[in-house]
C-alpha cells in the first residue's frame, strides 16, 4: 500500500499541473495538505508528524496481535495508509505537507493512503459487529443425588 501510494503521489506531483475532470464527480487536482484529515489542524505539520509516529507504533502493535485474518487486513490497510502519509510528512520537501490529488464533488481532496485508512476503519468496525461469539464450553451435567 505504501509503495502504491507513494507512486501515485509522485506521478501527481510530476504531471498534474492543472485540474483534470475524469468522470462524474471524480477528478484530479494537486494539493498539499499540512493538516490532518479534512485539513484539520492545518499548519501544525510537526505536531502531526509526532502524533502520526505514535499512531503508527500503536497500529503496528495492534496488527501484530490481530486475532483474525480480517482484522489483520483491516489494520494493515490503516497502517499502510498512515505510513504513506507519514512518509510524505518526513521525506517529501513540502514542509510536512501530504500530497492529495483525488477529488470528488462535495468532498475534500484525498489520496490512496487516505482511501486505505477509510476502508480499513470501515472493515475493522464491520468485523467487530459481525464477529461470531466465542463458543461457550459445555456445562457439566448436574449430578442427581439418590
Amino acid at each position: 500500500m505504501v509503495l502504491a501510494d507513494q507512486l501515485t503521489k509522485s506521478l501527481a506531483v510530476r504531471r498534474l499541473h492543472q485540474p483534470v475532470h475524469l468522470l462524474g464527480p471524480l477528478g484530479l487536482r494537486l494539493e498539499f495538505n499540512t493538516g490532518s484529515a479534512f485539513s484539520l489542524f492545518t499548519g501544525h505539520a510537526p505536531v502531526l508528524t509526532v502524533v502520526d509516529l505514535l499512531l503508527v507504533g500503536g497500529l503496528a502493535a495492534l496488527a501484530w496481535r490481530a486475532h483474525s485474518a480480517g482484522s489483520a487486513v483491516a489494520l494493515g490497510l490503516v497502517l499502510g495508509g498512515a505510513l504513506g502519509n507519514l512518509s510524505d510528512r518526513i521525506l517529501r520537501g513540502h514542509h510536512g505537507a501530504v500530497v492529495d490529488f483525488v477529488t470528488l464533488s462535495h468532498w475534500p481532496t484525498f489520496n490512496l493512503a487516505d482511501a486505505c485508512i477509510d476502508a480499513g476503519v470501515v472493515l475493522f468496525v464491520a468485523l467487530q459487529f459481525w464477529r461470531r461469539p466465542a463458543a461457550t464450553p459445555p456445562r457439566p451435567a448436574a449430578s442427581v443425588a439418590p
